[in-house]
């Protein structure tokens, strides 16, 4: 191996022994999951790194990422390089069949999804070997240590984009510095989100040189799809009835939501609550919730429309979010009432909507800070918060009218952002004139 990049480690070496000898049983965990999701078998493949599609002619830009939200938060970003570099292709890759049909839907032009390899010796290969990609950018906290050395080493220039990395994965990797420095030194370049992951990265290992403090790249997203037949049915369905939006609830903060939801029907018995649990597959248990705390409710996946004595309307489906935000201005964003991390608060924003949070939104400190600080974004702690939080503004439509400006005033600061980035990426990796390949 390249002393460019160091010498592997003993824990990388034992790493690559171990994924190579547990890479079956690891195949068929995977595996069972996909079929369980009806993924084709072809499909199933590409974790081997069988491709599923031909690798396109000319220059190939690689993204990888985890799943739904790092992966749509980048769409933007290939829209925006696509028209810069007019002869570029795109590979997507991610884990889950959720996010692949995500990513079905709204891929940009010149953009292919494959789910990426199993990090072990075959699978990496194979992958490598098929699409041989010019440049890899690996999104947020990405790091599969097999998948990234190989790839440097095949002169394949590495960035990590929007990086973000928890406390606890901080911790573990300064336990173990002469790896994750001889990892991180196959990165070409570190976008962060915040100062204080360049700070960590450098401490970890990573070329000081090389790490540079970006922006959230969810927060230059593209708003979310709008299905605009759906909407004008539920809007038919609503009426002129008050609505509020509980989005990405978790468990353990339903139960606070629907606390609130009983206070402000005694103000606005009318009132609308349209419930998005941030998994789906959660519905019997959330509709159990409803029925406990004696609300009456109707079930999207079951086709069951909003009738006057509805007062929950569990949006139980994917893809459909920027739908459900097109119909209200006032948002409580989920996994924030536990200590979850939050969800993203630009997409509510973007849909037009003012922003109310849980204070357990640790993994978007750098996004809500400036929605809470200019009033876009409110924080409560409790079921009753909550309550006089969507009082205040379905009660006084100026004081959600600013808020909603204000929302849409930090969003737009943000987007300024986007075409640095691009120029960055393409200055950097050299995406912007020919390259040789070593």
């Amino acid at each position: 191996m390249s002393d460019q990049f160091g010498r592997p480690t003993l824990l990388y070496k034992l790493y690559c022994g171990f994924t190579s000898v547990a890479a079956p049983l690891a195949w068929r965990t995977v595996r069972t999951k996909l079929e369980a999701a009806e993924v084709p078998v072809p499909r199933q493949q590409e974790r081997l790194g069988h491709a599923s599609q031909p690798r396109p002619n000319g220059r190939l830009i690689w993204f990888h990422a985890a799943s739904v939200g790092e992966s749509l938060s980048v769409l933007s970003l290939i829209k925006r390089m696509g028209e810069k570099i007019e002869d570029a292709q795109f590979l997507i890759t991610s884990g889950t069949p959720t996010s692949a049909a995500l990513i079905q839907q709204r891929q940009p032009p010149r953009t292919r999804h494959q789910y990426p390899p199993l990090d072990s010796a075959g699978p990496v290969g194979r992958f490598l070997d098929h699409w041989q990609p010019d440049a890899g950018i690996f999104v947020e906290s990405e790091i599969w240590p097999r998948l990234i050395v190989e790839t440097a080493r095949r002169g394949t220039p590495l960035t990590l984009l929007n990086a973000r990395l928890s406390e606890r994965s901080v911790a573990g990797w300064k336990k173990r510095p002469e790896t994750a420095g001889f990892i991180l030194k196959h990165f070409h370049l570190f976008l962060t989100q915040n100062d204080r992951t360049a700070a960590n990265l450098i401490e970890m290992g990573a070329p000081a040189d090389r790490v540079k403090p970006g922006t959230n790249l969810k927060a230059m997203s593209d708003p979310l799809p709008v299905d605009h037949d759906t909407l004008a049915s539920i809007r038919a369905q609503i009426g002129d009835r008050p609505i509020w939006v509980a989005s990405s609830t978790h468990a353990g903060e339903e139960e606070s939501v629907l606390a609130a939801h009983a206070e402000l029907l005694k103000r606005w018995p009318e009132l609308l609550l349209l419930l998005i649990p941030r998994h789906p597959e959660r519905r019997s248990e959330v509709t159990s919730l409803i029925k406990a705390a004696g609300q009456t409710l109707a079930l999207r996946s079951a086709g069951q429309t909003i009738s006057p004595e509805t007062q929950v309307y569990v949006a139980d489906t994917l893809g459909e979010t920027g739908t459900w935000y097109a119909l209200c201005p006032i948002v409580f964003l989920g996994g924030s009432l536990k200590e979850i991390g939050g969800h993203n608060p630009f997409e509510p924003a973007q849909a037009g909507a003012a922003v109310i949070t849980g204070p357990g939104y640790f993994n978007f400190a750098e996004t809500f800070a400036p929605l809470v600080v200019s009033g876009g974004a409110v924080e409560v702690t409790s079921g009753l918060e909550l309550a006089r939080a969507v009082a205040q503004w379905l009660s006084d439509q100026s004081a959600l009218a600013a808020a909603q400006a204000a929302a849409q005033s930090c969003v737009n600061t943000q987007k300024s952002t986007l075409d640095a980035v691009v120029d960055t990426l393409c200055k950097e990796l050299s995406l912007d004139k020919p390259r040789t390949r070593s």
